[in-house]
């Protein structure tokens, strides 16, 4: 028994813009993820073009470094473990470790409960995108000494 043609799924042609770089391209999105694209921008203050580059970005990140995903939080968007911490948190602790090589994988996983192959992942993608995690330390450590400043006077006013 024929129902007729096969119905042919809609497709929305979408062009994500690079403007600062000059380089756009187009996709043909189903109508329903561009839907959810304008609607999750509007929630986060994107538009649908920057938030499916981010999308893009991010799912190609994930894709080449195993155990990484992205969150959201207080210090913005950045790439962390799956199930564990930042990934700036683990390079921190890495350097902190004052270790080199394998014992320094090794003390870190033990300080952050993480498997060496965490530490690892965590670290290879410090080794491809690490002016970004070096941001995220050096804001955290600002941040830090801001609030120990703030304390320490405190402190003082009370002493």
């Amino acid at each position: 028994m024929s129902h007729g043609p096969m119905p042919v799924p809609r497709r929305v042609c979408v062009t994500v813009s690079y403007m600062a770089r000059g380089r756009q391209f187009s996709a043909r999105l189903d109508p329903a993820v561009v839907d959810r694209l304008e609607r999750r921008g509007a929630r986060v203050g994107l538009n649908k073009s920057r938030l499916a580059e981010r999308y893009l970005d991010e799912g190609m990140r994930m894709e080449d470094h195993p155990g990484v995903v992205f969150r959201d939080g207080p210090s913005g968007r950045r790439a962390g473990l799956a199930g564990g911490p930042d990934v700036w948190e683990v390079i921190a602790a890495v350097r902190a470790s004052g270790l080199e090589g394998e014992p320094a994988l090794a003390a870190t996983a033990e300080w952050g409960s993480l498997s060496t192959v965490q530490v690892r992942a965590a670290v290879r993608y410090y080794g491809e995108y690490r002016d970004e995690i070096d941001e995220h330390v050096r804001r955290h450590l600002d941040e830090a000494d801001a609030a120990e400043q703030q304390w320490r006077r405190e402190h003082d006013a009370l002493a």
